[in-house]
């Protein structure tokens, strides 16, 4: 091969080879530009389905919380519910009282008796039955004999006061069945006793043969001695 041919030759193969070089570098960058954005976009992947997990898990702490919050108000109500249990009258310390029933003659058990003080008269008691607890209103205690239901009227000039009455508390009122000087009157041998006129459930009580004329009773007390009828 002469001269000529041959440096033309070389010439030709380090041009191929340098063509190669570069195909073959460029081959390598945009594999690793390929791989480089494979790279990224796994990453942003992965840190994309992350963020919805972080947040899911936010999501749920905030829901416990919240859940919480029920929770702790539920409680309250239970603790409203139990003062509400004992709910009632403000006696000003922090704490209710129960409000009290107004008695009706059926609440009470009663009984009448005939006393010799003070010229004779009939004492009545009356006393809760078991398990109640009512109020004697402060009135008058409504006494009637009779057929013709003729009623006692007042003995005494001061108002009453109402009484609690529980367990073994007694009431007592005390019945003149006769403040006439003069002969006569309606012989009669029980009364009908009622807490006020309007007392659906009135009881008829054994009191034994007494003369009545414009008769009287007492305001209730909680002492038998104070349940005289004077005058």
């Amino acid at each position: 091969m002469s001269g000529n041919r041959r440096k033309a030759f070389l010439v030709s193969a380090v041009l191929v080879g340098g063509a190669l070089l570069m195909t073959a570098c460029q081959d390598t960058d945009e594999a690793a530009d390929t791989g480089a954005s494979r790279g990224s976009s796994s990453s942003s992947a992965s840190g994309d389905a992350a963020t919805p997990s972080g947040s899911s898990a936010a999501g749920s702490g905030q829901g416990t919380g919240k859940g919480s919050g029920t929770a702790g108000k539920g409680s309250g109500a239970t603790g409203g519910t139990e003062d509400g249990a004992g709910s009632g009258a403000d006696t000003g310390n922090g704490k209710r009282e129960p409000v009290g029933q107004s008695c009706g003659a059926n609440d009470i058990s009663w009984n009448a008796r005939a006393e010799t003080q003070a010229g004779g008269y009939i004492l009545i008691s009356a006393k809760a039955k078991p398990g109640i607890t009512c109020i004697l209103p402060a009135a008058l205690p409504t006494v009637a004999f009779g057929s013709d239901g003729t009623e006692a009227g007042s003995a005494e000039q001061a108002a009453g006061k109402q009484i609690t009455l529980s367990g073994s508390t007694t009431a007592y009122a005390g019945v003149n069945p006769k403040t006439t000087n003069a002969d006569g009157g309606k012989e009669l041998d029980s009364i009908i006793v009622a807490v006020g006129n309007d007392d659906p459930d009135p009881v008829s009580l054994k009191v034994g043969t007494i003369t009545v004329d414009k008769p009287v009773v007492t305001n209730w007390h909680t002492s038998a001695t104070d349940a005289v009828p004077l005058g």
